[in-house]
């Protein structure tokens, strides 16, 4: 139950509203939801099973498509089962440590997603820039500690978030404007000073997306200048590499920044709008992330051929 602004009171449990102001379209709106998440979910298990199960594909490439299958279940299935029962049941409570552990795991595995394109950036820039020594760098052995650094320093940022907000014991509502536990969406209910908290948010924000993006920018630059010393046959073939990368980047990148950008600067956009873009970035890469590969990557796509043959 809601409660003044002026009051504060503790609180064992929130309340997600789901997507706010749209409660009388749920029904509907769960239609492309759960059918973005199931596609999703079978698609990044087929992707993982079969490179896991396929001998062939145990190369160091990928190992990269391997860990985002996994951190794509990680972050679909944390937050849309929930969200589902919102829609369908309208079970909108959830415990307080459950809402710390859900928001631990949606920013952590975004984080970490941009650590592995920013590591799949460096691998596609020494495959085209010094092929002849991409062998003898790109090891099995580099390219899981690339992966464990992706994975250390997601769990490494995301974790203050959670642990700050267990020093606040007192909040002005339990209803939280959100579908899923964001990290401000909770720290804006605390009557407590939650300005380090911000702080805090705005700075990983700008260490993972704005250094990543200009790492993975800047490491494209140094490809398509090592495109155009090619030859046009050549070039064509490098470019078939990159572009499922490149692909999956944008789908990555663009809604996680779009609702960056509304959430901070959008004060006249309607909070449902805010509210459906923070969901899309959980929705849309997990679901394009198998296809992109599956389709551009030859040898996955005549493994996924033979598996559902």
């Amino acid at each position: 139950m809601e409660t003044p602004n002026n009051s504060c009171f503790q609180f064992s449990s929130f309340l997600l509203v789901g997507i706010p102001g749209l409660e009388h379209l749920h029904i509907w709106i769960s239609i492309p939801f759960f059918t973005i998440y199931l596609s999703a979910v079978i698609g990044n298990y087929t992707i993982v099973h079969i490179i896991v199960m396929e001998t062939s594909l145990h190369q160091p490439m990928y190992i990269f498509f391997i860990l985002l299958g996994f951190v794509d279940l990680i972050l679909t299935n944390t937050t849309m089962p929930k969200l589902l029962s919102i829609f369908w049941f309208q079970y909108n409570e959830i415990g307080f440590c459950t809402c710390l552990l859900q928001m631990f795991f949606v920013h952590a595995s975004s984080t970490i997603e941009s650590g592995i394109f920013l590591a799949m950036a460096y691998d596609r820039y020494v495959a085209i820039c010094n092929p002849l020594r991409y062998s003898a760098t790109m090891t099995t052995s580099v390219i899981i500690r690339s992966g464990m650094f992706a994975v250390l320093r997601g769990l490494i940022y995301i974790l203050p978030l959670p642990l700050l907000l267990r020093r606040f014991h007192l909040y002005t509502s339990n209803v939280i404007l959100h579908s899923y536990c964001e990290h401000m969406a909770v720290v804006r209910l605390a009557c407590a000073d939650g300005s380090f908290n911000d702080h805090l948010g705005m700075a990983i924000g700008f260490m993972v997306l704005v250094m990543d993006s200009v790492l993975i920018v800047t490491s494209y630059i140094l490809i398509l200048q090592a495109l155009l010393r090619l030859s046009a046959e050549a070039r064509l073939k490098a470019f078939g590499t990159c572009i499922s990368h490149v692909c999956a980047i944008l789908c990555f990148y663009t809604p996680i920044l779009s609702s960056s950008l509304v959430h901070r600067f959008g004060t006249n956009v309607p909070h449902h709008t805010h509210i459906l873009l923070a969901n899309v970035y959980l929705l849309v890469p997990p679901l394009l992330n198998p296809l992109v590969y599956g389709i551009r990557t030859k040898q996955i796509r005549e493994r996924v051929r033979t598996f559902f043959s």
